[in-house]
């Protein structure tokens, strides 16, 4: 039997003190009017309209560093996760080569810090991926049903996390638990909202707690097999915080660990249709990943899969598209909102909205073509960056702000 050890992970108290700002001063943003009020404790804030503005920072020109694309540099087979440290330096998730990487403060050089296998360090499937401080790396691992932090390049303490399965680690709350949300599920379900769940589980003690439910998906239509733009309830974690959302409403609700909600942000918003038009290049995309999933497949094989799938967005044309896609919860608490996009893949959504930890409408955030972004922190960005042949490498982007 593995050897587990109690531990509990502190965050810096910046990241904690940041949990509990609020800023009562957001005023009209572009014109738009909002209202603050607070309604039972909760602090919710409503725009009369969608904000139209640029956000007060940037991506620029140039990358500070990118990794995968020079002699020498580390060979990445895919990029699933990553996460910065404070320095600059980031650790990466190669789901294909089986390893986790840690890259430089300046993109240089790296190090292997953890390769497949069964044994103490070893990892399998990570399903959740983040640099706790700038020495220690925490790794959730679904195959091996285990939690490891790994500091200064050695293990520091593994947890059984296997009665977590069926919920997929977001985040890491104030006091160290890992905050959860369901991430999987059968289709053919009855009802029109499939419920979801959002948990805690303490690493110290071993106790996972349902805190709260929501929207997690859609029925698709009763004639199609699964819809490819049918709404769904995503949940990341920002600050601490866990953040909810569902694709077809315009809101966001923030939640404490324990459930609790803290602050809603509504605004106006009505969806586009699909067209034509969004479905050019959807066929390549989903062909590659036909080909990705199904190594083995032959040609015609491949083919049937690709056409069956653009039948179902064929028959959806006309229907109304999600007004965005999953969010990415940032180190400040803010929240991207990135742009919807038919095809599933985020490494060609043009731009993200973002929104602060308080609610304030910051506004649009034009992304580099190609990027997926995997973190943002203490204005960097981490992100996943694919080139014409679709090999993939490791960007690090400073946000330039209107003074730079």
């Amino acid at each position: 039997m593995r050897n587990r050890h109690r531990f509990t992970l502190m965050l810096a108290p910046a990241l904690v003190a940041s949990l509990s700002a609020c800023d009562a001063g957001i005023r009209a943003t572009a014109g738009i009017p909002v209202n603050i009020e607070d309604s039972a404790g909760v602090r919710i804030v409503q725009y009369a309209g969608t904000p139209n503005t640029r956000a007060p920072f940037q991506f620029p020109a140039r990358q500070l560093y990118r990794h995968g694309a020079n002699p020498g540099d580390y060979a990445f087979q895919g990029i699933d996760r990553g996460s910065l440290f404070p320095d600059g330096s980031a650790v990466i998730s190669d789901p294909f080569n089986d390893e986790l990487v840690v890259l430089s403060p300046d993109g240089t050089a790296y190090a292997l810090l953890a390769r497949r296998g069964e044994g103490p360090g070893d990892i399998s499937m990570v399903i959740g991926l983040f640099a706790v401080g700038q020495d220690s790396v925490l790794v959730a691992d679904l195959e091996l049903g285990r939690a490891t932090v790994f500091s200064g390049g050695a293990v520091s303490g593994t947890v059984d996390i296997r009665r977590t399965r069926g919920l997929g680690v977001e985040g890491i709350g104030a006091s160290g638990q890992l905050l959860m949300a369901t991430n999987s599920y059968m289709s053919g379900f009855a009802e029109e909202w499939l419920p979801g769940h959002m948990a805690r589980f303490d690493m110290g003690t071993g106790a996972l707690d349902t805190v709260a439910s929501y929207d997690f998906m859609s029925r698709p239509p009763p004639d199609l097999p699964w819809s490819p733009i049918g709404g769904s309830g995503s949940v990341t974690v920002a600050a601490g915080q866990f953040v909810y959302t569902r694709s077809d409403r315009p809101e966001i609700v923030w939640r404490l660990p324990d459930g609790t909600v803290t602050q809603i942000v509504r605004w106006q918003a009505e969806p586009a249709p699909l067209t034509e038009e969004l479905l050019a290049g959807v066929e390549a995309g989903l062909r590659a990943r036909h080909q990705m999933a199904n190594p083995g497949a032959s040609d015609a094989d491949i083919e049937q899969m690709t056409a069956g799938a653009m039948a179902v967005y064929v028959a959806s044309l006309g229907g109304p598209m999600p007004l965005f896609n999953s969010p990415i919860g940032d180190a400040e608490g803010r929240v991207w909102l990135p742009t919807y996009r038919p095809g599933g893949r985020r490494a060609d959504i043009p731009d993200y909205t973002v929104i602060s930890a308080d609610g304030e409408w910051l506004g649009t955030v034009e992304a580099p073509p190609r990027l997926r972004i995997l973190d943002v922190a203490g204005g960097l960005v981490l992100g996943s960056l694919r080139d014409e042949m679709d090999v993939q490498s490791v960007v690090v982007y400073e946000l330039t702000t209107d003074s730079s």
